[in-house]
């Protein structure tokens, strides 16, 4: 057999080897992947959890010693995209972190609901002294481990607005009869209930259509996620900032999970955490929200104090058995806490 080889195969041989020495030393430098540690979060990188948890995921993988790696998921995919249900999937196991909302993680542990009880909290400042309250953390993070979750951190998400297609909603007697959309978490539900409005839970595109066919007269949601949707655009014509809901970013781990970690790994993991949450910026993202808002021709409404203390006693039924569900004591410490940022 002619062993002998063309100009051209054996170009082709060599580019061949080379490519393989190339392939293998790439393959070396890199050493062997890293076990994946999955990062839930119930909305993409576009809104704020998203963000937040895609941010703990980067200062994570940059800084903590590299013996995994995190990966995030947005859009609640490891809890069926169901919001609700991501504390849950935590807990489980089909997520070791994640960056969720005390609103919908309280349909799973209702001890979260403390950190948005009806008009408790109806301003920025307010809501970041809830935040950094230690008393009040501390009867959180204490039920979330007796459930197996790790609360390494929590931050503003910012305030939940009323937006309405007739008229601005400044007493009690402006929302009696009014079909308003929510998202379906039992407190919200119960809190517009008491007011005489009719709450529904709809998706986007089944609220388009309602909002279209005018069976919808307003809904509840964040200032961005409005401004995202363009809200003007279905006929929404008035934002009122009425104060109702503030939520609260909540960043965890599985306690399996956090236990299987070095004191190093732990250390960084939580500084990150803290991190992310002090870049999350809840009160400045949503007066931009608010902003585009009125560039879209919205009309923003606040009401005065006196007219926000109006709705809180239209509602001291859900009140009471709320603080009653999240427990004695972490409710004081959340009105402990506004009444300190308030002086």
């Amino acid at each position: 057999m002619d062993r002998r080889r063309s100009p051209a195969a054996a170009r082709a041989w060599l580019g061949a080897v080379l490519l393989a020495v190339a392939a293998g030393a790439t393959a070396q430098d890199r050493g062997p992947s890293l076990p994946e540690v999955r990062l839930s979060t119930a909305q993409g990188p576009a809104f704020a959890l998203g963000r937040a948890g895609a941010r703990w995921a980067q200062l994570v993988n940059e800084r903590a010693p590299r013996t995994f790696e995190v990966k995030t998921y947005p859009g609640a995919v490891l809890a069926g995209r169901d919001a609700a249900r991501e504390f849950g999937a935590l807990r489980d196991g089909t997520a070791e972190m994640a960056v969720g909302s005390a609103l919908a993680w309280s349909a799973q542990l209702p001890v979260f609901a403390v950190y948005v009880l009806p008009w408790l909290a109806p301003e920025a400042r307010a809501q970041e002294a809830l935040a950094a309250d230690a008393a009040l953390l501390a009867h959180v993070a204490a039920s979330a481990a007796r459930s197996g979750v790790v609360v390494v951190a929590v931050a503003p998400a910012g305030e939940r607005v009323l937006a309405t297609v007739r008229e601005a909603v400044q007493a009690p007697a402006d929302v009696a009869g009014l079909a308003v959309r929510v998202i379906p978490n039992q407190l919200v539900i119960e809190t517009l209930a008491a007011l005489g409005a009719r709450p529904e839970s709809l998706d986007f595109g089944a609220a388009q259509a309602a909002f279209a066919a005018g069976r919808l007269g307003g809904q509840e949601a964040t200032p961005s996620t409005l401004a995202a949707t363009r809200a003007a655009t279905s006929g929404q014509k008035f934002v009122t900032r009425w104060g109702a809901f503030a939520d609260q970013m909540v960043f965890a781990v599985r306690a399996a999970t956090w236990e299987a970690w070095s004191d190093e790994e732990r250390a960084f993991v939580r500084a990150a955490a803290l991190e992310a949450a002090r870049e999350a910026a809840a009160p400045a993202r949503e007066d931009a929200a608010l902003a585009e808002l009125t560039r879209q021709g919205i009309t923003i409404v606040k009401p005065a104090p006196a007219q926000r203390a109006a709705f809180r006693a239209a509602v001291q039924p859900v009140w009471a058995k709320w603080t009653a569900v999240v427990g004695a004591d972490a409710a004081r410490a959340a009105e402990a806490a506004v009444a300190a940022a308030a002086k």
